[in-house]
């Protein structure tokens, strides 16, 4: 017995040995057939392609989903003015408060544009100027809707413009807001009050410029507001200064009169 379990045994040295041989070395694994590493890659390239597919349905869907939920949320809004007065009269239809509310914000736009309807337009603004912290937020909302406003008073911006700021080579994007004569011993100035704004349209900065050093591009006041509250991403390829759209026509009116 003593004989047969000598003959068995094995040494440590070997024991040690075979304990650390690692069966799924890759070195002593067999290599990888065709076949697999073309699976690999298929499988490499379809990913990418419906991971960039996926990508561009939601590039083109983002827009979308967010002007129709922009647009459902305002309806529901402007419709829940007027829609318990509706529910109470046992009138229960989707919509009929929203158009209700547009007539009624048209007719509110006839009133003010009538002599009674602006003096007691001008009566209620004045109390709301008198009120603290209400001013504030007023007088900023009004300077945002007077620079949108088709009557285009003196209070709205005036021109879209376009001054070099800060350094030599870099522009800023404003808008005219007044002009100033700026008074001199040798001769007066013409400046011009531009706003820049740095918060949006909220807040920014005014700087008196030579009205000669002012760039005027082809660009109405609703389309300047879209670029500053957009960031610029909605900002025209090409942009050319007034200026330059007007010298065909001068020229055509000098040859003409020569």
């Amino acid at each position: 017995m003593a004989e047969e379990k000598e003959s068995t045994s094995i040494p440590l040295s070997q024991a040690d040995n075979a304990s650390r041989e690692d069966p799924e070395d890759p070195a002593k694994s067999p290599p990888s057939s065709p076949n697999s590493s073309t699976r690999r890659a298929c499988c490499f390239v379809l990913q990418s392609w419906v991971s960039k597919k996926f990508m561009t349905g939601c590039v083109v869907l983002f827009p979308v989903a967010v002007t129709f939920f922009i647009t459902w949320w305002f309806i529901q809004f402007v419709d829940g003015f007027f829609s318990p007065i509706y529910s109470r009269l046992g009138i229960d239809i989707f919509g009929l408060g929203f158009v209700t509310s547009l007539a009624f914000v048209f007719l509110i736009g006839v009133f003010v544009s009538s002599w009674m309807g602006a003096t007691v337009f001008w009566i209620g603004e004045w109390f709301i100027k008198r009120m603290p912290l209400v001013n504030y937020i007023y007088s900023a909302s009004k300077q945002i809707s007077a620079a949108i406003s088709p009557d285009q008073n003196t209070t709205a911006f005036k021109e879209v413009a376009i001054i070099r700021h800060p350094r030599v080579g870099e522009y800023a994007f404003g808008f005219i807001t007044s002009t100033v004569t700026l008074q001199k011993d040798s001769e007066d100035e013409e400046l011009c009050s531009v706003f820049v704004p740095t918060n949006h349209l909220y807040i920014g900065d005014i700087f008196l410029v030579n009205s000669k050093d002012i760039i005027r591009p082809n660009l109405s006041i609703r389309e300047g507001i879209e670029i500053i509250v957009s960031g610029g991403m909605t900002m025209p390829q090409l942009i050319s200064p007034v200026e330059r759209e007007t010298r065909p026509n001068e020229r055509i009116s000098l040859n003409r009169i020569g």
